[in-house]
């Protein structure tokens, strides 16, 4: 009788080996993967820094108490500060939760980043997302704290995107054009739902008798979508302006339910900081380009 399992020794391996070459693949992922999110928790640290300051003044200052009590260096790390708890000033000032949350954003994104194979294989492409990530994360920040997004970040990290599209042009996985074309396009077609909002605000602000104040969709969200576009090209662009309206969508809806239950109404056309979202479609086709279009396109 023939025996049918595999012979080991033929084939120049055993179980045993085999074993040995996955823990070894595992860890030459893992080891850099857990590596990159420790990068990602000192970068988050310095995210934290600039939103408490760039919204304020030009001016980065060492890391500080809300009241602006200089953190001692153990506290310069927001984790490490309340795991230590140092995130409460002498005068009582407490650190908020965006800071820890900051930085495990900032960590998980470079976690995915690393584990990514193409990227691994692309030490300078991984190294050009995790910048771009860093700076969509304080964008994030600043947005939802400020309701502002800021010109100087947008401008440095639009030439970050560009720079880098073109540096990496041979590993790209659209033409350089594309990206020039993506902000463009970004750029048009916020810019018309911009002056929309304007147009909208005015007339139910007349109507009401109001000044007005604030609108939906600012100025700094085409500014948004323009950056959106130069990293991702013209034709990702539009997939992720497509989940940037789905979720804004869904997020408004739940803010009206929250509101609904929690005071028992809800001021109709209240203005909504939109950023977020835009971000939010940007990183998702940032990282997973390929298969969120293959399940968009149904395929």
């Amino acid at each position: 009788m023939n025996d049918a399992r595999p012979s080991y020794k033929k084939a120049g391996y055993s179980p045993t080996s085999e074993g040995i070459v996955c823990k070894q693949v595992i860890m030459i992922m893992i080891i850099p993967a857990l590596f990159a999110a420790l990068i990602g928790i000192l970068v988050g640290a310095f995210l934290n820094a600039l939103a408490d300051d760039l919204p304020h003044s030009n001016q980065i200052r060492r890391p500080h108490y809300p009241d602006g009590a200089p953190r001692p260096l153990r506290a310069w790390v927001a984790l490490a500060a309340f795991l230590s708890g140092a995130q409460t000033s002498p005068d009582g000032a407490r650190l908020s939760w965006r800071q820890p949350l900051t930085e495990l954003v900032t960590a998980a994104l470079f976690l995915v980043i690393t584990l990514d194979g193409a990227n691994a294989e692309q030490p300078a492409r991984a190294l050009w997302l995790m910048i771009l990530s860093a700076f969509l994360v304080l964008i994030t920040v600043i947005d939802l704290e400020h309701r502002i997004i800021l010109v100087l970040v947008i401008a440095l990290a639009s030439a970050v995107a560009l720079i880098g599209a073109w540096v990496l042009l041979p590993w790209a996985r659209v033409p350089f054009n594309d990206h020039l074309l993506g902000g463009a396009l970004g750029f048009g077609v916020f810019l018309l739902l911009y002056l929309g909002g304007v147009g909208f605000s005015a007339v139910m602000a007349s109507v009401r008798g109001e000044l007005l104040e604030e609108v939906a969709f600012g100025y700094g969200d085409v500014l948004l979508a323009m950056l959106s576009g130069f990293i991702l090209g013209w034709q990702a662009l539009i997939f992720a302006a497509t989940i940037a309206v789905f979720l804004g969508g869904a997020g408004a809806i739940l803010y009206m339910a929250a509101r609904l239950v929690l005071r028992g109404r809800y001021e109709a056309f209240t203005a909504l900081p939109y950023g977020q979202y835009i971000v939010i479609g940007t990183l998702i086709m940032m990282l997973w380009r390929t298969p969120v279009i293959q399940v968009l396109q149904g395929g």
